[in-house]
């Protein structure tokens, strides 16, 4: 059964994607220890990743849970000295973090669910210093639909395709989803540049589990999403749309 995506996961094609851009970052000119803001980065999933490769993380989330859950975790991994959890909204990052600091700053799975994503962009662009990059990683509508359709929910694949927000009903964990074009045009609307878009889950939310069992299986599955991922032509049907963009 075809599952619907909720939060995302940090999946290869993600991870690879997140590691160039840091990469990218750390090679200009000037660049030293990269500071990165995950913005919304609750219990660090992402964060211990990128700590573990040298850089200094600063978490940015509103739930005490989640950043006590972060707290416990760097520890356990070793890395509490190289992340930093600050309890705040998306919106009002300076009230936290001073502004143009950050090198790098990290935007996954919050315009979906913030009252107000254009704030929460220009609040991003704000927390980077020029030259700055962002990765933004936003839940996309068009496989929002084939979920639903593979799953046998026809009323709610038709209702993602009329609905404004392309929500499947009002039990949507969601509150919006974005095709590339609007997800460009929040970004750049927020004076960011967008200089690549990648797609990230696009066969692994819809293919059978007992097609995964084997190694053998997970790896072909792994070098899909990889050629899908800059595939132009199966670029809609992706989970998520992992945008790379400067400031």
């Amino acid at each position: 059964m075809a599952k619907e995506r909720g939060r995302p996961r940090t999946s290869t094609v993600l991870w690879e994607g997140v590691q160039r851009l840091l990469a990218d970052a750390a090679a200009a000119p000037g660049a030293g220890e990269l500071t990165v803001v995950d913005l919304g980065g609750g219990t660090g999933g992402l964060a211990v990743r990128v700590a573990a490769l040298g850089h200094r993380v600063v978490v940015v989330d509103p739930s005490p849970d989640a950043l006590a859950a972060l707290e416990r975790r760097t520890v356990e991994a070793g890395l509490s000295e190289r992340v930093r959890a600050l309890q705040g909204d998306a919106t009002d990052l300076a009230a936290v973090l001073e502004p143009g600091r950050a090198d790098v700053l990290l935007c996954h799975g919050v315009l979906e669910v913030v009252d107000d994503p254009r704030a929460a962009l220009r609040a991003a662009h704000d927390a980077l210093r020029p030259g700055g990059r962002l990765s933004l990683l936003v839940a996309q509508w068009p496989a929002s639909v084939l979920a639903r359709v593979l799953s046998g929910h026809l009323d709610q694949a038709l209702h993602v395709l009329s609905d404004a927000d392309h929500r499947w009903s009002g039990h949507d964990p969601l509150r919006r989803r974005f095709d590339r074009a609007s997800a460009t045009a929040l970004a750049q609307g927020a004076g960011f540049t967008v200089t690549a878009v990648e797609g990230t889950r696009t066969f692994s939310d819809v293919v059978p589990s007992t097609r995964t069992e084997s190694d053998a299986d997970v790896e072909l599955l792994r070098r899909l999403e990889a050629l899908a991922s800059t595939s132009p032509e199966l670029l809609g049907l992706a989970g998520h749309l992992h945008l790379h963009a400067t400031r």
